[in-house]
């Protein structure tokens, strides 16, 4: 096939969009408008996937397109992930949700700020720790093994005073879910990454889930990371992501529909069916247990055409955009990829919609 000719077809196939041709419409629909240089979405159900599209080129610029087997960083939507094997330890009775940092760190907890010391497993999950944001990850050697980069990082956050008593306010925080792998680490004596691909994605058969950013260094063979103005980030690859100590708050990349799998058991647990853990369990994940909307992992709303109870999240390392809804009195869930940092957030949110007017109301919300 000639240069030309195949320039053509790749640049069809990135307008046309591949999959489902009801969501290949309202993803095109939606990129045009947008300029989002590509787009993935899906509409699961709690008997898995029922349909998937993606339109777009992986990087603007090029004519390469986006297919059905490429791989999506998930960012933030890590987090409910890290909260299941957390369940799974609790049911096996090795932690409690009140365990306090204290308990597991015995040897580190005099180097705790008294008012750290008492922080609880449940209060990391929920942001109401009183811990920041992030701390300087720069000032942690990347020299060491990843799990003594994460007791580092327990080290310097519970070291501080707390910036907020713990319970009392809604902080969002990756250090403390880094905590929470740290402790995860500890329980299990193997590192977060391992745990995590034993308990959930191997059980769940989501084989394309690995961490950090994605394809090979100076290949266009995965979507590739853009900035504001659909500007290509100036590299790809497993290290140009969050630092590898974030992991277990927003490390995780996977196809859609091995994301699919994921949220499918969660749609089963929410509907009292048992998976990966007892209902009972989901219900505690799916829960907000302080002031606010955020339960452990997913953020609460009510939403009319959820028939009530809907669970959300966002995930973006700053160069991707993963969204969820999900309507468990309804049967179905939404996902949404882009290869673009949180400018898409508009963008998806409105795929989201149009997804829920379009098809999955009339064809799964009965």
């Amino acid at each position: 096939m000639k240069a030309s000719s195949a320039k053509q077809q790749y640049a069809l196939a990135s307008d046309r969009g591949v999959g489902d041709p009801e969501i290949v419409s309202v993803l095109s629909a939606v990129r045009a408008r947008t300029g989002v240089p590509a787009m993935a979405a899906g509409v699961v159900t709690s008997q898995g996937l029922q349909k998937v599209a993606a339109v777009g080129t992986r990087k603007a610029g090029t004519d390469v397109p986006v297919t059905l087997d490429d791989l999506w960083h998930l960012g933030s939507n890590t987090k409910i992930m890290t909260s299941t094997i957390v369940a799974q330890l609790i049911d096996q009775g090795r932690l409690t949700w009140t365990t306090t940092v204290s308990e597991v760190f015995p040897d580190l907890a005099s180097g705790f700020d008294p008012a750290a010391r008492s922080i609880t497993i449940l209060q990391l999950l929920s942001h109401v720790a009183g811990l920041p944001r992030n701390i300087d990850y720069s000032a942690i050697s990347s020299s060491i093994s990843i799990r003594a980069q994460r007791i580092e990082a327990v080290k310097m956050g519970l070291h501080a005073k707390p910036l907020s008593a713990p319970g009392t306010a809604y902080l969002y925080s990756n250090l403390g879910y880094i905590i929470v792998g740290a402790i995860i680490e500890k329980v299990l004596d193997t590192d977060w990454e391992a745990a995590i691909t034993r308990n959930v994605f191997i059980p769940l058969k989501m084989s394309s889930a690995g961490f950090g950013g994605l394809g090979t260094p100076d290949r266009i063979d995965q979507p590739w990371g853009h900035t504001p103005g659909n500007k290509p980030v100036n590299g790809n690859g497993p290290d140009v992501d969050n630092p590898q100590v974030l992991g277990p708050a927003g490390r995780v990349h996977c196809s859609i529909q091995d994301w699919a799998l994921f949220v499918a058991d969660q749609l089963r647990g929410a509907r009292g069916q048992p998976g990966l853990l007892k209902p009972a369990e989901y219900e505690v994940l799916q829960t907000t247990h302080f002031r606010g909307d955020y339960a452990l992992g997913w953020v609460v709303a009510n939403r009319d055409w959820a028939g009530g109870k809907a669970l959300t999240h966002i995930g973006s390392n700053t160069m991707y955009l993963a969204v969820a809804w999900v309507a468990p009195a309804k049967d179905f869930a939404i996902l949404v990829c882009t290869n673009q940092g949180l400018d898409s957030f508009a963008a998806a949110n409105e795929v989201v919609s149009k997804i829920i007017i379009t098809i999955a109301a009339r064809q799964y919300g009965k």
